[in-house]
Formats: structure tokens, C-alpha cells, sequence
């Protein structure tokens, strides 16, 4: 029981000195969300959305960035930086397997998702005065399957990484390609029918997020289409077991 929490107390640690992580992938959320909370313009409410202002519908999206971020651009990072340096391999010499390593940089990234949304919800809620998601269960479900899946894909990227330098490229790349795609940088009713469909299979399944946290905001995003709530989140989680499994599959110690 001591080396597991050893493993997780160093890795805390570790990332606690990673600035750039902890700046944009806990702090970052919040920064944002209340940077664009003090536009004037997106603080108006509009008959058109129910009554709702543009940044109560826009705060899932906000705590998006970080989740993409820790799981697909800094996770990839750290175990490429392992396997690069030999220390994958080393460990596999002793009694401290590797697999301890993998497992407490996860606790460790999933507790720093965790902070940086709950950080996000309370200041939301404090400072803009964002009702917290009305639907609490059903978001925590949307927010674990969601991470899951972007996991699932960050694992992926970390198999087939041997360098530092790739992980960081791949990650970057998956970055903007899952916010892309998602919805993250363009709201659903600009996007193409085409990109709005794929966008429904994209982790972390952000309509899915919208919906559980305010269900006029979900049904208006639900008017460009999309897919129910619960068959969503099968969808995520259909991806991280898939890519979970292909992760686990294509993954080398060395």
C-alpha cells in the first residue's frame, strides 16, 4: 500500500512543478471563463435563449479545455518522457512495477481535472453568478464517461510516442482536432452538417456536458440536432473502452 502512495505523492509533486500544466490545464478553465464573463455583451440575457445569457450557455465549454489538455497533450507527455529517459524500463526491473507509475500519473491527472472543475464551477457560480449544473448526477456521469474516453485517446497517444517531442506534436494536434471538431471553438449552429455530426462521436461529448448542466442550454444546443443525453454518453463510453483497449495493445515499456 506504501508504494502506490509514494508513486502518487511523487507524481503530485511532479506535476505541481509542471507551471504550464497547472496554468492551463487547472487554472486555465477558470481564467478563461471569467475573462470573457466581464464582456458586457455576454451577459445579457436574450429571449431568444430561454432567458439564458451567452456565457451561462458557454461555461461547459470552458471547463472542455482543460479536460482535453491534461488528458491528451499532458499525459502522453510524462509517460513519453518515461520511456524516453529508460525509467519504463528500469522499473520493470523492480519491485516497483511500471504499472504503479501509469496508474498514479492518472490518479494524479484525473484529481487535477477534478480540481480544475470544481475551481471553475464555484467561481462561476461566485463571480458570474452561473447557476452550478442543475442535473449533478448526470453531469458527474458526462464528466467521468467524457474523461474516459479523452483518456482512452491520450493512452493512445502515449503507446505509439517514443519521444517527448512526438508526444507533444500528437498531443497538440489532438488538442485542436477534438475542440475542433467537438464544438469547443465554434458554436454547434455554426458548424457544417457534416462537422455537426462527427461532432456528436467526439470526446469529451460536450453536449452531453451542456445538457446535464442546464437544460435550456442543452435543449438549445439540442436544436442543431445532436444526439440524447444517455445515448451519448453510451457513445463515450463505447470510445474509451475501444481506444482503452488499443492503447493497452499497442503500448511498450521501452
Amino acid at each position: 500500500m506504501r508504494a502506490p502512495l509514494k508513486a502518487v505523492k511523487v507524481e503530485t509533486r511532479l506535476f505541481l512543478r509542471d507551471s504550464a500544466t497547472v496554468m492551463f490545464g487547472v487554472l486555465f478553465p477558470t481564467a478563461l471563463l471569467l475573462g470573457l464573463g466581464a464582456v458586457p455583451a455576454l451577459r445579457e440575457s436574450s429571449p431568444e435563449t430561454g432567458g439564458l445569457r451567452s456565457i451561462d450557455i458557454w461555461a461547459p465549454t470552458a471547463l472542455v479545455f482543460g479536460m482535453v489538455m491534461i488528458a491528451v497533450q499532458h499525459v502522453p507527455s510524462v509517460i513519453a518522457t518515461y520511456r524516453e529517459r529508460g525509467i519504463l524500463r528500469r522499473l520493470s526491473t523492480t519491485p516497483a512495477h511500471p504499472r504503479g507509475v501509469l496508474l498514479a500519473q492518472m490518479i494524479v491527472a484525473f484529481a487535477s481535472v477534478v480540481v480544475a472543475a470544481a475551481l471553475m464551477i464555484f467561481s462561476a457560480w461566485a463571480v458570474l453568478g452561473i447557476a452550478p449544473p442543475e442535473r449533478p448526477l448526470e453531469f458527474v456521469v458526462a464528466f467521468l464517461v467524457g474523461y474516459a474516453a479523452l483518456l482512452g485517446i491520450g493512452m493512445i497517444a502515449a503507446a505509439v510516442a517514443r519521444t517527448s517531442s512526438a508526444a507533444n506534436q500528437i498531443g497538440t494536434l489532438l488538442f485542436v482536432t477534438l475542440m475542433f471538431a467537438g464544438g469547443a471553438f465554434l458554436p454547434r449552429v455554426l458548424m457544417p452538417d457534416l462537422l455537426r455530426e462527427v461532432g456528436e462521436f467526439i470526446p469529451p461529448g460536450l453536449q452531453a456536458l451542456t445538457a446535464a448542466w442546464s437544460v435550456e442550454a442543452g435543449e438549445i444546443t439540442a436544436t442543431a440536432g445532436g444526439q440524447p443525453f444517455w445515448l451519448q454518453i453510451t457513445i463515450m463510453a463505447g470510445i474509451a473502452v475501444t481506444a482503452s483497449a488499443i492503447a493497452a495493445k499497442l503500448f511498450r515499456w521501452e
